[in-house]
């Protein structure tokens, strides 16, 4: 089979979801997401995207509709599993992620889930945080990071996974400009696709090449036309904001 004709990563197909006793948050929704895409999930708040991330990592269930990993309905622990070995998720909340009590334990502990030896998972570990040039970070309390180091660690720890893509909630939240920028340089130089939320329109513009607009339950799907890049001198500059002609 040529790589053209292989089914993409990630499928939903007409996925509806309701949290109980509340309206749908997602009405048969159709997204696909592969290796090589980098997609930018915007949206109102409440509109589903963190759902939206979720039901793809299985830590929901749809309440219809299907969710297909390589061409295959996720029906099974197993199948669950080879999906979360092959895509990662960096919550929204670093503090959600990162428990291990320094910085190389809490990158280390995927790859041992994984299955790889000490040595293997610290070597992984070390090699993983050299790349992001956070090697000084390996033997800090993780507790005692600034939230925007916790974020950089967070990504670190799925990345020592070795993931074919990523899923990022909102990872620009509360980061200061030099954060910001280094996150964008990580992002850049990745080779793997990846999905992020975010309100911060310039972010995704430099991040990401495709987006998806959660309307109404329902999820379109565009080019990044409408985001823009540029120098900014008023306090709106990182949110979505319009332009007076």
């Amino acid at each position: 089979m040529s790589i053209d004709s292989m089914p993409p990563l990630i499928q939903l197909e007409q996925v509806s979801f309701a949290y109980p006793c509340s309206r749908l948050v997602l009405n048969q929704a159709d997204v696909i997401f592969d290796t090589r895409q980098r997609i930018g999930l915007i949206g109102p708040n409440g509109s589903g995207k963190t759902t939206l991330l979720h039901l793809i990592m299985g830590l929901v269930q749809p309440t219809s509709g299907k969710v297909l990993f390589k061409g295959r309905e996720v029906a099974s622990k197993e199948d669950l599993r080879e999906l979360r070995r092959s895509i990662g998720l960096v919550f929204q909340d670093a503090d959600d992620q990162l428990f291990s009590p320094t910085v190389l334990e809490d990158v280390a502990f995927g790859p041992l889930n994984l299955g790889l030896s000490q040595a293997e998972a610290l070597a992984v570990s070390r090699q993983t945080l050299a790349d992001l040039g956070l090697s000084a970070f390996a033997e800090r309390v993780t507790h005692q990071l600034s939230g925007g180091e916790k974020k950089l660690v967070s990504l670190a720890t799925v990345l020592s996974m070795q993931p074919e893509a990523m899923l990022l909630d909102e990872p620009t939240n509360n980061l200061d400009s030099t954060i910001r920028a280094r996150l964008i340089s990580i992002l850049k130089n990745l080779e793997i696709g990846y999905m992020i939320i975010s309100h911060d329109w310039d972010f995704l513009a430099e991040t990401c090449d495709e987006l998806y607009t959660l309307d109404d339950g329902k999820a379109l799907h565009s080019g990044t036309e409408c985001l823009h890049c540029h120098p900014h001198v008023h306090d709106g500059g990182g949110l979505p904001h319009e332009h007076q002609q």
